[in-house]
């Protein structure tokens, strides 16, 4: 929770407990704002930023309901994996289908938009000094996300919604499947709404100076395309529900499908939005980086804005009711704009920790900051293996796949759960693990147990999806299809290597889900047993290393040059871009050859 450079008022002694001192032109002001919180806030022991306790009671809780929902995504995944994995087979076709239901509910849905929620709150109240616009509000959405929650997980559960995520028509579902996700949407959209309403008191009553912190723009992009993702959710599930009921007729498959992916791949670019503002947080709590140049990088949120709705496109790449000008336009043309947003985010980051580390003194050929950073920090480890898996798996995955021809080929084989996989999971997910090992002391106000498991954690729950992704991708590639545990076809063609990648797939996912619930085991053990940190700062994970007498001695000698470590890293990430590109192409010659 450190202060974005130049948009917060100065404080003394954050990060050791002491009071908040504001500039003294702007005393009156803020004597004003804590008068109207009087009873309802506290001043961060470890930040000594004011802390709203409205805002710290719905981010408690609606971080810990995202982490039971990922509790039972992640139960979910383990035996997918094992029936995935041929050796086990281990559900029935039937229940195949109902555990993937509630996987992909629960682990893309439900745990991501509670803890995306909990973030809104964050950046609303505690980076913008402020106090939450309603309680009452915050409670509406509280109870209405909860209970639609609630309600489609009992209606999967009793074997009433084996429709999938995708839930596509004409396979229809219970209408309480229908009526809970509309609850969840409806929830969000309040949550949001509340979000909204104490940004602009913020800013009416000057709680902040200058432009709102980068996190909480980062947050208002991902609020702004959620109301667009929610607005394509009611018009595409109420009439479902209404059908569900029989109060009206079928909606059109062909329409359905064009307006739910208005929901579906657009639930994700929230969460890619909201974890970038994660990526820019996490960087300065843990190595005090800024980024360097804010414009830049505020640009590329508004290209989220504008850009990211087209890429829902690529799900529609083999539907027979768009026009080829239409898909190739939308995700050959336009969608590279949110691409280029993304790109400008993975290198705005590490080059910002980058320049910190090398301001500190890590001046050490080209890489010596990388190895200097705090490493034994696992919200700093977590953030660096979300941002190599989200760019170099799910990136390079996803823009491939957005080519038509290439999307024809791949569309419904487990290459794109390979894609999503890397880039809602290990991207989205890792991102927010390492924010909650900060979540946790500050707003819990306890510090973690059995800190050399936490600072593992990441690496594990790394490890296990990047297996999982190449795993899902490469057998993909040989033909296994996706929303079946079906393999004869691709088993006929290829033999044991289709079973060597599915094992691959299948040990990757017992990997990723050891690490999850190592994750949940360290924040539920902590929430109840940790030692208090009421009154001090929380317990520090880790610093970047100490510098020896040498590099202190050179550090700031004019006339030093180095070649930028961040420079070296974007070139094998072009690389690595083309070659995987261009395979592809390859291999589509070889499936289409020229005649």
């Amino acid at each position: 929770m450190n202060d974005q450079e130049g948009n917060n008022p100065e404080r003394s002694g954050a990060g050791s407990g002491t009071e908040y001192n504001p500039p003294e032109g702007e005393l009156a002001k803020v004597k004003r704002g804590l008068r109207s919180l009087t009873g309802g806030w506290r001043n961060c022991d470890t930040t000594g930023m004011p802390v709203c306790l409205d805002s710290q009671f719905f981010i408690r809780w609606n971080a810990i309901f995202a982490v039971i929902f990922l509790l039972i995504g992640g139960i979910a995944a383990i035996l997918l994996a094992l029936t995935r994995w041929e050796t086990f087979n281990l559900l029935r076709t039937d229940l195949f289908y109902r555990v993937l239901t509630l996987h992909g509910l629960n682990m893309l849905i439900f745990w991501i938009l509670f803890f995306e929620v909990a973030i809104l709150y964050f950046a609303s109240t505690t980076l913008l000094n402020a106090k939450l616009f309603s309680r009452k509000v915050g409670w509406v959405s509280f109870v209405l996300m909860v209970v639609g929650a609630l309600m489609v997980n009992w209606i999967i559960f009793a074997g009433e919604a084996d429709v999938l995520k995708t839930s596509y028509l004409p396979l229809l579902a219970h209408p309480a499947f229908y009526l809970g996700i509309i609850l969840v949407a409806v929830g969000t959209l309040v949550a949001v709404f509340n979000f909204f309403a104490t940004v602009y008191v913020a800013r009416r009553d000057r709680t902040y100076e200058g432009s709102v912190p980068l996190v909480t723009f980062g947050a208002i992009a991902a609020a702004i395309i959620a109301v667009v993702t929610l607005l394509h959710g009611a018009v595409a599930m109420i009439p479902t529900f209404t059908y569900s009921m029989g109060w009206t007729g079928e909606p059109d498959p062909l329409w359905y499908r064009l307006v739910w992916w208005g929901l579906g791949h657009q639930s994700q670019q929230v969460n890619v939005a909201a974890m970038v503002a994660v990526w820019y947080m996490v960087a300065t709590l843990t190595t005090g980086a800024k980024p360097l140049n804010e414009t830049v990088c505020r640009g590329a949120f508004v290209l989220y804005i504008l850009f990211i709705n087209v890429a829902s496109a690529h799900h529609l790449l083999v539907e027979p009711g768009m026009s080829s000008t239409w898909k190739i336009w939308n995700t050959s043309y336009v969608m590279y704009l949110a691409v280029l947003a993304s790109m400008v985010h993975g290198f705005t980051v590490p080059a910002s920790v980058e320049v910190s580390m090398r301001a500190k003194g890590h001046v050490a050929g080209i890489f010596g900051w990388l190895t200097a950073a705090p490493w034994r920090n696992p919200a700093f480890s977590a953030v660096v293996l979300s941002l190599v898996i989200f760019g170099f798996i799910g990136g390079i995955t996803g823009v491939t796949l957005g080519t038509q021809q290439i999307n024809i080929i791949a569309h419904n084989t487990l290459r794109i759960p390979g894609h999503f996989h890397a880039t809602v999971v290990g991207g989205t997910t890792l991102a927010f693990m390492g924010l909650a090992y900060y979540v946790v002391p500050l707003f819990f106000r306890r510090d973690f147990l059995w800190r050399p498991l936490a600072r593992i954690q990441p690496w594990i729950f790394a490890g296990g999806i990047t297996l999982m992704s190449f795993g899902m991708s490469f057998a993909g590639s040989m033909g296994v299809a996706r929303r079946t545990s079906d393999i004869a076809p691709a088993e006929e063609a290829y033999g044991p290597v289709v079973h060597f990648f599915l094992a691959m797939l299948g040990i990757g996912g017992v990997l990723a889900v050891l690490g999850l619930l190592l994750f949940v085991v360290l924040v539920v053990a902590t929430i109840l047993f940790g030692p208090s940190n009421a009154g001090r700062p929380m317990k520090c994970w880790g610093k970047p290393a100490e510098l020896g007498a040498n590099a202190k001695a050179t550090h700031g000698r004019s006339g030093d040059h180095y070649t930028p470590g961040t420079i070296v890293l974007v070139g094998i990430f072009l690389a690595a871009f083309v070659v995987y590109y261009f395979a592809n192409w390859s291999a589509l010659a070889d499936v289409w050859p020229v005649r």
